[in-house]
């Protein structure tokens, strides 16, 4: 159960996302689900139709947050754990992100338009 005064929320953007390392467009979607969360900075979630995963391969790393569940993690052919996605999210807030890739912001960069 999740601490109170913390909370999650996500909703569609209409906003053109937008993520490039060194140049090169890994993800650009106008379907992206925002998710807000307390105490953090808005972070993008986008469809895998809409990231280049012929780029990306599945890493060992794993993380776990106790208001959105199990995440595992991309790479780019430059970028370490590139993005990150919650396959089965065990909070019912964080359903709508379900398979949806997260660009990692600072280790690539997240353009919103």
């Amino acid at each position: 159960m999740a601490a109170t005064g913390h909370r999650i929320s996500t909703h569609p953007t209409e906003q053109k996302v937008r993520v490039e390392f060194d140049g090169e467009v890994l993800a650009e979607s106008t379907r992206a689900i925002a998710l807000e969360e307390t105490g953090l900075p808005t972070r993008y979630y986008l469809p895998r139709e809409d990231v280049r995963m012929d780029l990306l391969t599945p890493t060992d790393t794993t993380s776990h947050c106790p208001y959105k569940g199990d995440a595992s993690y991309y790479s780019s052919p430059t970028v370490k754990d590139a993005f990150w996605v919650y396959e089965a999210p065990s909070e019912e807030d964080a359903k709508p992100i379900a398979g949806l890739l997260a660009p990692w912001p600072g280790r690539v960069e997240v353009i919103v338009e």
